[in-house]
């Protein structure tokens, strides 16, 4: 059973019921993980790494045109 990486709990899950994509939760922490890969199983953590475009800089000039 795989480990949470941020507090080593164990995380519950049914490895027959996940899918690529999916999105897991440390029932410990909270942490969430997205299933990135099934055989092995792979996990990422939700938001590393990811840019929202709803995040940007909001750019006075492109707008003033």
């Amino acid at each position: 059973m795989p480990s949470c990486p941020e507090c080593e709990n164990n995380l519950d899950i049914e490895m027959d019921e996940v899918e690529e994509g999916d999105v897991v939760a440390c029932d410990e922490c909270g942490s969430e993980y997205e299933v990135v890969g099934v055989e092995p199983l792979e996990l990422t953590r939700v938001g590393d790494g990811v840019i929202d475009d709803d995040d940007e800089p909001f750019d006075e000039e492109e707008e003033e045109e």
